[in-house]
């Protein structure tokens, strides 16, 4: 079966383009325009919260949608989110702590803090690490792997670099990985307990981490990947684990409330945590992105929107949580945005919430429902036996997404992950299969959803047909099901 739920981090917008507006919007005008905004979006599944803070004064500071199907809960200011790759800009501010110690230098090689390294990697520096330059690849195994701390960075150096150190951008994970362990090395504290004793008690910031807090289990959202895949917090995970895997700490998965996040924002701007002179260090552009559009400083992206203003932004997401932080330091803007039911169509709402505090004459696209939870709707109310009326109505209403046949094979596989609508799902595969009949891996899929519906002859059929087309990945599942 073909993977279909992508978990690629979507760390920043290097796309989106805001042009600064003369005349801004009055508090109370900005409050209603963005409420509404966001109220009208519940209609379609849109489920987070936002905080805007604009000359000190918080214009909006509110939750939208269902935290939690059980319990009925609400989000709200105090729900505790994933905010993904935002636990970046607590490893960079680490690092810069330790610098202000006089602990470490961050023109360091990294061969200063770990023993045996391969050569080509003995002078990697710790900034090129901040700054995505050091040519680590972006990822290497899943974030909930156990592995030992020796195991992981033997792995990781072991790896073949991406480039040679310094020569471009390109993001990683694993890099600030590195940095995580580097704080542990220098600072003889184990990396969240570093992050709590420096930043989250003097900044009060109660409801943030992995395992520290004292957690409000009442506040604790649950995930909606897309509104149709259920799945608990993560800080389950790490409770029943005891601890968090390296292929996840200091590159993600820290949560927070939208309080906390107001708070670690006054934080860095009263210079309460790091110096000024080190937050001008961290949000100096030194890396450019390949569009060119925007560049990396330490834990932030940055982008010029023209010559006064200047925008620090960055974003984090798992697939089922999507969180973004950005800033306007000159116009003393800032925007925290959460939500616990991703999509495309949510993903990047901070952006459209920062064009109407931008801009006046704004009026932005109202939030549509997501494709797959549209697709689950019509299935409520229709069988199995409307294939061609659904697709036709898909492609009238997201003809974007029908670029190739990934989107059907995505429906259909996503129907048997939460175990619903599975006649439906075979439905799909097959009509996928007319439209893209030497797609091996289409085979694959409908072998599994033959086997789901306990048609197993059919199912075997198809894992052949799979294997005959190349697709590899069936030779398992055809002894299996032949086993069994």
């Amino acid at each position: 079966m073909k993977t279909i739920i992508s978990f690629t981090l979507l760390f920043f917008i290097s796309s989106i383009s805001i042009s600064v507006a003369q005349n801004e919007v009055s508090p109370s005008a900005l409050y209603s325009k963005i409420n509404t905004y966001l109220e009208t979006g519940t209609e379609n599944g849109f489920a987070g919260a936002i905080a805007v803070i604009k000359n000190g004064e918080i214009i909006i500071n509110k939750g939208y949608g269902i935290a939690n199907r059980d319990t009925q809960s609400t989000n709200n200011p105090n729900t505790i989110f994933d905010i993904g790759s935002n636990t970046k800009q607590f490893t960079a501010t680490a690092i810069l702590k330790l610098v202000e110690m006089g602990k470490i230098n961050e023109r360091d090689p990294i061969s200063l803090y770990f023993n045996n390294l391969p050569n080509d990697k003995k002078n990697i520096t710790i900034h090129q690490l901040l700054t995505h330059t050091a040519g680590f690849p972006d990822a290497v195994r899943k974030d909930f792997v156990k592995i030992t701390t020796k195991d992981f960075f033997e792995k990781l150096f072991a790896t073949k670099l991406l480039f040679t150190p310094g020569e471009k951008y390109k993001y990683s994970n694993t890099g600030y990985s590195i940095l995580g362990r580097i704080i542990e090395l220098a600072s003889g504290l184990e990396y969240e307990k570093f992050l709590n004793q420096y930043f989250f008690i003097p900044a009060e910031m109660n409801q943030t981490g992995y395992l520290l807090p004292k957690w409000d289990t009442k506040q604790i959202s649950r995930s909606y990947n897309r509104g149709v895949l259920e799945d608990e917090s993560p800080i389950l995970k790490y409770q029943r684990d005891g601890n968090i895997s390296w292929y996840l700490k200091a590159n993600g998965g820290i949560n927070s409330t939208q309080n906390d996040m107001i708070l670690w924002y006054k934080a860095l701007k009263s210079n309460k945590i790091i110096s000024k002179e080190s937050f001008e260090k961290m949000t100096t552009p030194y890396a450019d992105y390949p569009s060119g559009k925007l560049s990396y400083g330490y834990g932030w992206s940055v982008k010029f929107l023209d010559r006064t203003t200047k925008r620090i932004a960055h974003n984090g997401s798992n697939g089922a949580y999507s969180h973004s932080l950005i800033w306007y330091p000159e116009k003393d803007i800032n925007i925290v945005y959460a939500t616990n039911a991703n999509s495309e169509k949510v993903e990047f709402i901070a952006y459209t919430v920062a064009k109407m505090i931008l801009d006046e004459t704004y009026v932005p696209t109202p939030i549509e429902k997501n494709v797959y939870a549209y697709t689950v709707s019509f299935m409520q109310n229709n069988n199995s036996d409307k294939p061609e009326e659904l697709i036709a109505l898909l492609k009238q209403k997201y003809s974007d997404d029908f670029t190739s046949s990934r989107l059907l094979n995505s429906i259909g596989n996503i129907l048997l992950m939460i175990n619903e609508h599975k006649d439906w799902a075979v439905a799909l595969f097959r009509k996928n299969i007319e439209l893209y009949p030497s797609e091996g891996n289409l085979w694959d899929s409908l072998g599994y959803g033959y086997k789901a519906n306990n048609q197993i002859e059919d199912a075997i059929k198809s894992y052949q047909k799979a294997i005959e087309l190349g697709y590899e990945d069936s030779h398992k599942k055809l002894n299996d099901l032949k086993k069994n």
